[in-house]
């Protein structure tokens, strides 16, 4: 008798943030979640992925080195007709960031440090979309 099939795909989380622990905290929680997770260290390491199209939503640091994700998010409009769901993460939360954030289309603007009920509810919505 055949096996059946996966009838869904575990979602992909992909990120993206300059900080180690901050990725190492976020990749256990994206696991403890159910969910896989991909990290980069930068905006550019994530441009530079070849199988964008498996990630399902992006968790983005604010300020990086090279690109900040506000940049990264530019970029995604410009040349991805797919765009995952963007839900952003900083510690510099002004009004003029979060409203550039927003404006580009990010589904979520979140201020660190990040509340992980707040952040798993959020991706959890994103993923529904």
């Amino acid at each position: 008798m055949a096996r059946p099939e996966k009838l869904y795909k575990t979602p992909v989380i992909a990120i993206v943030d300059d900080d180690r622990s901050i990725r190492e905290a976020l990749d256990d929680l994206i696991l403890s979640c159910g969910y896989q997770s991909r990290l980069f260290t930068s905006a550019e390491d994530y441009l530079a992925a070849e199988d964008r199209a498996s990630i399902d939503c992006m968790l983005v640091d604010v300020k990086m080195p090279g690109l900040t994700g506000i940049e990264l998010q530019a970029v995604l409009n410009e040349q991805d007709t797919r765009k995952p769901p963007m839900i952003f993460m900083t510690s510099y939360s002004d009004n003029k960031t979060r409203t550039a954030a927003m404006s580009g289309g990010a589904f979520a603007f979140l201020g660190k440090p990040v509340n992980f009920s707040q952040l798993v509810q959020c991706l959890e919505r994103a993923l529904k979309r």
